[in-house]
């Protein structure tokens, strides 16, 4: 994670306490002085990295363009020499400040998101890992809670969801969910859970009735 001032940011803070899963490993750059080994055995043991940072003049942050200059070194990170990175997944995790909607052709940025983040993806290309699409935070002072609770369970799933945009492994992402969260709530919140793991599980969802049953999910979290 690559922001100058992480500790004053609502969003990333947002993002760090809904990434509290096992299997991930939430790792902030807080300075650029690095111990590149330690870095790099930390990448190796990842399937999935998430370059996550603000959009600071259509590219990430120097401190995050630092850790890359010094951590995806020729020989660690080529496939002709270490090859450490190959076969591994890259996904950007981006927050703007700017609306989404004025990053396309024609709109006031006049670039989209996926051209600007073109470096990313030929990074990925040149080390032969497999590159995600881009995950947007778009204006997160400016959401709604509803769309916090939309955003919560969207960037769970982009970090620990198998495969992204297949809906039924956006399903079987939630029944697993669903099924952890049953084994720990409370008595009186099971059979609410059940009925929605029930219902997932007949096949009776349609994408709209599974946001929100996300919603439901979020709402029975907090309370």
């Amino acid at each position: 994670m690559g922001h100058p001032q992480i500790e004053d940011s609502s969003t990333q803070q947002f993002l760090k306490e809904v990434a509290d899963f096992p299997n991930v490993t939430w790792h902030a750059l807080t300075t650029f002085d690095l111990t590149v080994t330690d870095e790099q055995k930390l990448v190796e043991t990842a399937d999935r990295i998430v370059l996550q940072f603000p959009l600071y003049w259509y590219s990430a942050p120097a401190i995050l363009k630092n850790w890359l200059d010094q951590v995806f070194t020729r020989r660690f990170a080529y496939p002709d020499a270490m090859g450490s990175l190959v076969g591994k997944e890259l996904g950007i995790a981006v927050s703007l400040g700017s609306p989404a909607k004025n990053f396309a052709a024609g709109a006031s940025e006049n670039y989209s998101l996926s051209q600007i983040m073109t470096p990313f993806q030929a990074l990925a290309h040149k080390l032969q890992m497999s590159f995600l699409p881009t995950f947007v935070i778009d204006q997160f002072g400016y959401q709604s809670d509803d769309m916090k609770a939309r955003l919560l369970i969207n960037y769970q799933r982009y970090l620990t969801q198998k495969r992204l945009g297949h809906f039924d492994d956006q399903t079987n992402w939630l029944i697993d969910r669903l099924t952890t969260l049953i084994a720990s709530a409370p008595e009186e919140k099971r059979q609410q859970l059940s009925l929605i793991l029930e219902q997932i599980q007949n096949n009776q969802s349609t994408l709209e009735d599974l946001q929100m049953n996300l919603k439901m999910i979020q709402d029975m979290e907090e309370s």
